[in-house]
């Protein structure tokens, strides 16, 4: 499957025969560019403007934003609240399962998840977790879900970036707390279930141009 980056916490997961999914979809009043994007499944985290502007996708089908089991287009999705909507503002978590190869996307998760929550994860192969703090998880928080989950791959989103309107930390705190000199930096990333690395690893994501 290939994976890529648009900023914040918006993501496109696509596989061939199987449904396209784009994650977090941002408003055009962040200062990033606006997402041109195209896919059969839009997922929502939490009803905040750098996270639910579905109308960026086209051909959309199916907008899921709350807990749940959904089998789409050949993809396996599982929604978990890590944060009630009567507590705040709320959370959903997505798993998604592309014949086997899992993507956890944390949304805008701010508080480390119970051992339970990590537990009903099962295995994680690829973990897309906020690292920028303000409302969301902050460098400490994320390295240490990353030690509870140990995924094979670890993408870092929410953090400050080029012309971004937000009071996010860099991706380098994370980087340092970590304990992370020398990390991959890629405009995509292209996986499989028999290529990822026995060790969990840090890849950084250019942030790409929608089209």
């Amino acid at each position: 499957m290939e994976l890529s980056w648009f900023g914040l916490s918006c993501f496109r997961l696509s596989e061939r025969g199987m449904a396209t999914v784009v994650t977090d979809p941002y408003g055009d009043t962040l200062g990033l560019p606006p997402l041109k994007l195209k896919a059969e499944i839009v997922t929502i985290s939490h009803n905040a403007p750098g996270h639910n502007y579905a109308q960026a996708v086209k051909g959309q089908k199916h907008t899921l934003t709350g807990p749940g089991e959904y089998e789409i287009g050949n993809v396996f999705i599982i929604g978990i609240a890590t944060e009630p909507q009567n507590e705040g503002r709320g959370n959903i978590l997505y798993l998604f399962d592309y014949d086997g190869l899992t993507v956890a996307h944390l949304g805008d998760m701010h508080k480390v998840p119970t051992q339970a929550q990590i537990e009903a994860l099962e295995q994680v192969h690829v973990l897309l977790v906020p690292v920028g703090g303000g409302q969301s998880l902050n460098a400490a928080q994320a390295s240490e879900i990353v030690s509870m989950l140990e995924p094979n791959i670890v993408i870092p989103m929410h953090y400050q970036q080029e012309g971004l309107d937000l009071p996010l930390d860099h991706v380098e705190r994370f980087l340092k707390e970590m304990g992370v000199t020398d990390v991959a930096t890629e405009t995509s990333l292209k996986i499989s279930s028999s290529s990822l690395p026995e060790e969990t690893q840090i890849v950084l994501l250019t942030p790409r141009l929608s089209s």
